[in-house]
């Protein structure tokens, strides 16, 4: 099994990543947001993309998703672990918390959401977006750490780079939603398309901007309380890579595309 990974999460030290190559690809909707970094980490095979790209320099709507998962699932990857900064919209969900999101609201507007963009069309099941398995993994391997975090929460994607105003976060937490982000979507649907588990580690930087006493969203907060928690987001994966090569047979992610294609 070969894993991938998302975000920024610091696995990149020469320390940690035996036998590091950098790979430059392209796919058949362009290159993805970074080259590949690929190498092991213990006895995993992992490949990790920087989403933003390796400056930071692409804002959440022109990431280039499709070209991201078809990358991954080029080399060979059967999971995808993502990291996603994400503001809070519960009180008890708190700025530096983790949150193993199992549903999502999709609230953007400029995103190619498939992988068939020709010849077949994909109606893929998402009543179940996040492998239910590799979730539970995190949740445990967090409580080991003892890592203040949440076993499940809705996300509410909105379409960035801009904030909420306080009307659209007051909604959003009326919807029952826990935290958002501008990210997730499409990238965990094209995931599920193209067969892999994938599973997100959503961390809490703020309370978005219906708290009014607390202060609200700003880059700069959430660069502060990233920078802060990176440590952690490292730490869960290195110890959730070791386990994940049990769960290849334990969920049907793999097998939701099979029966989802019409036309061709």
């Amino acid at each position: 099994m070969k894993i991938g990974i998302i975000g920024g999460t610091g696995l990149e030290d020469p320390h940690l990543l035996h036998n590091a190559k950098i790979l430059e690809v392209s796919t058949p909707f362009g290159k993805p947001s970074s080259p590949l970094v690929i190498g092991k980490i213990g006895d995993c095979e992992v490949v990790l993309l920087a989403r933003h790209g390796k400056k930071h320099n692409l804002m959440p709507s022109v990431v280039p998703y499709q070209a991201n998962i078809s990358a991954l699932q080029t080399q060979g990857c059967t999971h995808i672990l993502a990291s996603t900064a994400c503001g809070s919209l519960r009180e008890e969900i708190k700025p530096g918390d983790f949150v193993f999101i199992d549903q999502f609201i999709d609230r953007t507007t400029k995103r190619l959401s498939t992988l068939y963009v020709k010849d077949k069309i994909c109606h893929i099941a998402m009543a179940e977006p996040f492998c239910h398995e590799m979730r539970l993994l995190l949740a445990n391997k967090a409580k080991e750490l003892n890592i203040a975090h949440h076993k499940k929460g809705t996300v509410v994607t909105i379409e960035g780079p801009r904030f909420s105003t306080r009307a659209e976060s007051n909604i959003f937490r009326s919807w029952k939603a826990d935290v958002i982000n501008m990210t997730t979507v499409p990238e965990v649907v094209l995931a599920r398309e193209a067969g892999m588990c994938y599973a997100a580690v959503a961390m809490s930087t703020d309370y978005d901007c219906w708290h009014g006493s607390e202060e609200s969203v700003s880059i700069a907060l959430i660069l502060q309380v990233m920078e802060q928690n990176a440590e952690n987001v490292k730490k869960l994966f290195l110890a959730v890579l070791p386990e994940l090569s049990r769960l290849l047979r334990a969920c049907n992610c793999k097998d939701q595309h099979n029966n989802s294609l019409i036309g061709g």
